[in-house]
């Protein structure tokens, strides 16, 4: 059974428009950045073009050094649109009210960004609303704009459902306060609390049912049918073995995640995963061996990721474990493979050491 292909995720082009304005308002032309990075405006004009997510977090390193400000995440995440997302987007502009376009924007998220870590949500009560992006730890200079950007971007996208200012009652953020913290609660507003347990926003009751002066009805309805007609078919049943490897991706930071715990979340007995994996020509074993595998070779690859952070990703009790791994599994140490491996395409300059 060949290994698994399992990528760190990608994203709709549509999340380049952000940094280009962020830097345009800045007097910062950013065509020379695009072209750089092989992002002409052709591609990004196309339907369903997408771009990976080391891509384009190499793109936003990038940005923020041309342009010298350590907040150009905030100033992305403030030039964001809902049309910039596609189909999702749309159907969010045109939702009756401030509830249901987040739960459009996390529901319909497959649609315009995947990252096999997890899935952004919105976590409702009777108190109001977190929405909640998932965690991308360890954090670096590479991806800490990335949750600022999000968050950012979801506050502005509720200012223009809402059809003017929005107020958050808090902000958390899950790495520890950097030099420009006091900007943070310029751009949102309310308190941030830094070196939290999650990157969120909390919306009150009042904030959620702001209404939409520009919702149609039956425009809505029809969007929201052909987002989940696209959400069915990108997420189509796949073979057992496939919804393992997918189970077992974003759980590896937790530990070695047990066949047990998979089988339960699959609401099969443990043996009778084991005997239709088998069926397939696989084990569990197997599959949790080559998922480490293809992720390790991406995050040597694609990321600047120390050869520790990457163990801890994978769920490897120490680095001299994942070494000795990885060298039975590719036949050479991973600081050799990250020196020797050719990066092609438009990303070779941008490759991780």
């Amino acid at each position: 059974m060949s290994r698994p292909r399992i990528q760190l995720g990608d994203l709709s082009t549509g999340f380049v428009h952000p940094v280009v304005g962020a830097l345009e308002s800045l007097g910062i032309d950013a065509t020379p950045l695009l072209q750089r990075f092989g992002l002409p405006a052709q591609r990004l004009a196309s339907a369903g073009a997408r771009l990976s997510i080391p891509h384009y977090m190499r793109l936003g390193h990038a940005a923020i050094e041309l342009s010298g400000h350590p907040g150009l995440g905030l100033l992305m995440g403030a030039h964001s649109r809902l049309e910039h997302f596609g189909l999702a987007g749309a159907c969010a502009a045109l939702a009756p009210d401030v509830r249901s376009a987040l739960r459009i924007l996390t529901s319909f998220e497959p649609l315009y960004a995947c990252n096999y870590l997890g899935r952004s949500s919105l976590q409702e009560s009777a108190d109001g609303a977190w929405a909640c992006f998932y965690s991308i730890a360890p954090y670096n200079d590479y991806n800490r704009f990335v949750v600022d950007a999000v968050l950012k971007s979801w506050h502005s996208h509720m200012q223009q459902v809402a059809g003017g200012p929005v107020t958050l009652e808090r902000v958390q953020i899950e790495y520890p306060a950097p030099a420009h913290g006091a900007a943070f609660e310029q751009a949102f507003g309310c308190p941030v609390e830094f070196g939290a347990p999650a990157n969120r926003l909390l919306c009150s009751p009042h904030t959620l049912a702001m209404t939409n002066p520009r919702h149609c009805p039956h425009s809505w309805h029809e969007l929201q049918a052909l987002g989940q007609q696209q959400l069915a078919v990108q997420q189509r049943p796949a073979s057992l073995s496939e919804q393992v490897v997918r189970l077992l991706a974003p759980q590896l930071r937790k530990g070695e995640p047990e066949l047990a715990d998979i089988a339960g979340q699959l609401h099969l007995p443990a043996w009778t995963l084991q005997r239709r994996l088998e069926q397939e020509g696989s084990s569990f074993r197997q599959l949790l061996q080559e998922t480490r595998h293809s992720l390790a070779t991406s995050y040597l690859h694609d990321t600047r990721l120390s050869i520790a952070e990457i163990a801890w990703q994978l769920g490897f009790s120490s680095s001299e474990a994942f070494q000795r791994a990885f060298k039975r599994w590719q036949g050479e140490t991973p600081g050799h493979f990250r020196r020797l491996k050719p990066v092609t395409g438009p990303e070779r300059q941008q490759r991780s050491s």
